[in-house]
């Protein structure tokens, strides 16, 4: 069998619902791309994938890794990851946890709340594009919340066992 000539339009979407995570990945991916060019433009230097951990920690002034995790719905290991850019960057600082010394604390240096407060003004207009965009999409978020509770009744994984027998 030989592969069609010419290029491919939109092979993700062509895949279907079994394309579900790549799509989400590439869209994911795209607004990333977005606000990684506006902190640039704004001079700011800051990745996207820290937004949730740094909005936390301005919130909540001291925070674990597993609290991290657990409050934004990620692993672990990915919170580690972001601890480590934040940590080269400047923007915190952690210390050992006075009810558990195996726990480590992290808070926002000085720093780290200094860029919260420049960036405010950029995120207020992220978070009113991004309603703008939900509500153009018809409440896009209603649909993730509904995927999203129904991969936390039955997973992917599990879904596929069951089918694999």
């Amino acid at each position: 069998m030989t592969a069609p000539e010419g290029p491919v339009s939109d092979f993700s979407r062509q895949g279907g619902a079994a394309a579900i995570g790549a799509r989400l990945r590439r869209l994911s991916e795209r607004i990333d791309r977005d606000a990684t060019r506006l902190y640039q433009e704004s001079g700011e230097t800051f990745e996207q994938r820290w937004y949730g951990v740094v909005n936390l920690l301005s919130q909540r002034d001291a925070l674990s890794v597993g609290e991290l995790a657990a409050s934004l719905g990620v692993s672990h290991a990915s919170v580690s990851q972001i601890r480590e850019g934040l940590d080269r960057a400047g923007l915190i600082t952690w210390e050992a946890d006075s009810r558990n010394a195996r726990l480590r604390r992290l808070r926002l240096t000085p720093s780290g709340r200094a860029l919260v407060a420049r960036l405010a003004p950029l995120w207020a207009a992220l978070n009113e594009a991004a309603i703008e965009l939900n509500q153009e999409a018809e409440d896009a978020l209603n649909a993730i919340d509904r995927l999203e509770r129904a991969t936390a009744r039955l997973s992917i994984y599990d879904r596929v066992s069951m089918r694999m027998g």
